[in-house]
């Protein structure tokens, strides 16, 4: 049985969300917010009633985002610390883990490609080098008292950054703004295709397309009925987990279109995008999905069991292993192999 969550009772609200976004699956969005509902969220996951797949690697603090550095090889884990501070815990093959401390705390992250981890915080964001696990704070110009809440790269090298207040910042350069779009009731999640971002708003359980300038919404559509994270892949997709509809969805982002829909019970939360398959994890259950959407439709390859509250997932495309790493502090789970593929 699907755990109950906060806000779940939210049809009204749905419904309003329904007519008003019906004006964003246009070109032209409405100017303003539609209302905002509970924000769907994560099941509290059961205890682990059977041994998780794979091999467990332990790490300090209840993780809250997870990326993986293909050009150094490493997993880079965000967690809470002491107050006003985060710790990004660096993972590698072979390697002693490493820490490094980031004050003001981080809220979300990115990778670049190359070697750098990017940590949305208050006023800017990190540049975190992996090969020496150090960190240097970029300021935003103007940006001095926002909260910065989402971040990604756009294929032209440019952060994008999201804010509390629901603003979308497009960067020219590393610190100067280019743009700034003020629509959103918040910016929860970003993620980039090209140098199209598109937005994840779990208020308005919506996904927004931003031109390439960043001066507008391109296309807006409805999320299911609590959208809670959001994922890119490498053939073009963007994948959204709708926690509340217990749903992936699946849309490509130019234009912004909905292209498949599939039941996922249990409270899908975490997502991550590969070559092969398209992970899921279910978050009521501890488990994790691939799905083969190369159909049309998605179709179930492999299942496995996790950690408890395996909220984050991240993959590596070279040697096809999956990390799923623990909300609750159960540490990081690396499943090798993970497409089942030789």
């Amino acid at each position: 049985m699907r755990p109950i969550l906060a806000g779940q009772p939210v049809r009204a609200g749905l419904v309003a969300l329904a007519l008003l976004l019906t004006a964003g699956c246009t070109s032209n969005p409405a100017d303003t917010p539609p209302p905002t509902i509970e924000p769907a969220q994560a099941a509290v996951s059961p205890p682990v009633t059977a041994a998780p797949d794979g091999q467990i690697r332990q790490l300090r603090g209840h993780a809250v985002s997870a990326v993986f550095d293909p050009a150094t090889g490493t997993l880079a884990v965000l967690s809470p610390a002491s107050e006003g501070q985060s710790t990004l815990s660096l993972l590698a093959t072979g390697r002693a883990s490493r820490e490094v401390t980031l004050m003001p705390a981080a809220t979300a992250l990115s990778v670049d490609g190359k070697g750098d981890v990017l940590a949305s915080t208050r006023g800017g964001y990190f540049r975190v080098d992996l090969a020496d696990a150090k960190a240097s704070k970029i300021d935003v110009d103007g940006a001095q008292g926002v909260d910065f809440t989402a971040i990604a790269l756009r294929a032209d090298g440019n952060p994008v950054l999201g804010s509390a207040d629901g603003a979308v910042y497009t960067l020219g350069s590393d610190h100067a703004v280019a743009a700034q779009l003020k629509i959103f009731a918040r910016v929860d999640s970003l993620v980039t295709q090209g140098n199209t971002a598109v937005v994840l708003d779990r208020g308005q359980t919506s996904v927004t397309a931003v031109n390439p300038s960043g001066t507008k919404a391109a296309q807006a559509l409805r999320a299911g009925e609590g959208a809670t994270t959001l994922a890119a892949d490498a053939r073009g997709r963007v994948l959204v987990a709708d926690t509340r509809g217990d749903e992936l969805l699946v849309f490509g982002a130019d234009p912004l279109i909905m292209r498949q829909r599939y039941p996922v019970p249990a409270s899908p939360y975490g997502l991550a995008g590969s070559d092969k398959l398209a992970w899921v994890s279910q978050t009521a259950t501890n488990n994790v999905i691939g799905y083969d959407l190369s159909t049309g439709i998605p179709v179930e390859k492999v299942r496995y069991r996790t950690v408890q509250q395996p909220n984050s997932l991240a993959y590596d495309d070279r040697t096809d292993t999956l990390y799923v790493v623990s909300g609750s502090g159960a540490g990081v789970q690396v499943i090798g192999s993970a497409s089942g593929h030789p």
